[in-house]
């Protein structure tokens, strides 16, 4: 099986061994590694509120789509980690003006805890025309 990887410095560099998307074969389907709230050019995690989170998480999956040469309108799921679900209308008021109607299907979960202390973890999968 061939693999394609999407690699950007529009996005941070992963923080393990995994690549910012994938597709398999010839998949027309691109899947995107989660992104937490990493400034790409610092590497340095955003400590702001959960919505600046929520959108360094938006600004970073936008650029490994970019550099597939794809946007927002190729997503058809997205699944959101919080680690307080009391977060969600922040997170889903930033999120929300990402796409046209009709948006993505999506889940959203509460976690015990995110890599490096993040709020807001936020992944996707797209598809190509």
């Amino acid at each position: 099986m061939s693999r394609e990887v999407i690699a950007t410095d529009r996005a941070p560099a992963a923080v393990g061994p995994y690549s910012q998307a994938c597709s398999a074969g010839k998949s027309r389907t691109l899947y995107l590694s989660g992104q937490i709230p990493i400034d790409p050019k610092s590497g340095e995690l955003l400590r702001g509120s959960v919505a600046e989170q929520a959108q360094r998480c938006m600004d970073n999956l936008e650029g490994v789509l970019q550099a597939a040469g794809l946007g927002f309108g190729h997503v058809v799921r997205c699944t959101i980690y919080l680690t307080d679900m009391g977060d969600f209308a922040a997170v889903n008021e930033v999120y929300g003006r990402c796409f046209d109607d009709p948006p993505p299907a999506r889940a959203c979960v509460q976690v015990a805890a995110l890599p490096k202390g993040a709020q807001v973890e936020i992944d996707a999968i797209a598809e190509r025309d």
